[in-house]
């Protein structure tokens, strides 16, 4: 079996043969930039490890753990233009360095590399895998719609925000798992527990997510915090605010919410403070507590030995308990 490192390794050696240097380089230059960028490879490194669990045979699950990572990049590329970002990974986005007419198509192009990546699938398992890729890049599509229309209501509620990240972030880890177990031989039984593992891992992956952009010591975090708070963003932090305040609270939220105008730091802190007195940061991380939990469980459900699983149970609690 091998660690996670020596599976990186091998992505990034496939990642590098990728043939992406054909005319028009306008087109494929903001592809290999991007998948040449240092990302953390997780959808690609999921699937291995999910292989690995029931087969000692990884090479058929190579070309499509590639698919998802091209797949997961090209997602990059058009959020990026829709959130009007300028930094993606510490350099300029794509649409910023060429422009978003390039940007756009270059992503389409990453999109149809991915399934040309997901169909060198083994022939026996091809339909399945197409099947699940499938539905996960219109679930991620689907979460991506409803996150832009959260944007501009003040009524989203905490059944609609767990909806949209399971759909934006989940599906992907998810599929990356149930693809990787299908290829590597697992029942579907297994392949299911490992999907919902993946959709569970996800949920509270994001949960984290949304308290460390307001918790987190910036100097391990990396960057300024409190950036979803200046944007306005619905998070499961500020949903619950939102929910749980009396009409004072609620009403200073709203007009923080609302004001065109303000200080950063001074927005920041106002609405944190509002946080503290709602306990909000503590529910946040029992709410991601409760999915971490679910996602063990889902691992100890199948009956294979404990060994075989070692490596992606070490992953998932590296993804769930970082500090940035």
């Amino acid at each position: 079996m091998q660690s996670s490192e020596e599976l990186l390794e091998i992505i990034d050696k496939y990642i590098k043969q990728l043939e992406l240097q054909n005319p028009p380089a306008e087109l494929y230059n903001p592809i290999s930039y991007t998948l040449n960028t240092k990302g953390k490879r997780i959808r690609p490194l999921l699937t291995l490890l999910a292989c690995q669990m029931f087969s000692e045979n990884i090479e058929p699950a190579i070309y499509p753990a590639l698919g998802l990572e091209v797949f997961h990049n090209f997602t990059l590329l058009h959020d990026d233009i829709m959130d009007n970002a300028s930094i993606r990974r510490g350099l300029p986005t794509v649409h910023k360095k060429w422009s978003t007419n390039t940007a756009i198509l270059s992503g389409d192009a990453m999109m149809i590399e991915s399934y040309k990546l997901i169909s060198l699938s083994p022939n026996n398992k091809l339909q399945d895998v197409l099947n699940v890729f499938s539905k996960t890049a219109l679930g991620v599509c689907e979460g991506q719609m409803y996150d832009m229309q959260f944007e501009d209501r003040l009524d989203v509620s905490e059944e609609e925000y767990l909806k949209m990240i399971e759909l934006k972030t989940s599906v992907l880890l998810a599929g990356s798992l149930k693809i990787g177990a299908l290829i590597g031989g697992a029942s579907q039984k297994d392949a299911d527990l490992l999907y919902e593992a993946g959709i569970n891992v996800g949920l509270a992956f994001q949960l984290k997510d949304d308290w460390l952009d307001v918790y987190s010591n910036p100097k391990v975090f990396g960057k300024k915090i409190g950036g979803d708070i200046v944007t306005n963003k619905k998070t499961y932090l500020l949903i619950n605010a939102l929910q749980k305040a009396d009409i004072d609270n609620k009403n200073k939220l709203i007009q923080l919410i609302g004001n065109k105008h303000f200080n950063e730091d001074e927005k920041i802190l106002s609405v944190k403070n509002i946080y503290n007195r709602l306990n909000i940061g503590d529910l946040t991380l029992q709410k991601a507590k409760e999915y971490s939990n679910k996602a063990y469980k889902n691992l100890e459900s199948i009956k294979i030995e404990e060994k075989l699983k070692r490596e992606l149970t070490e992953l998932i609690k590296r993804l769930l308990e970082r500090d940035k």
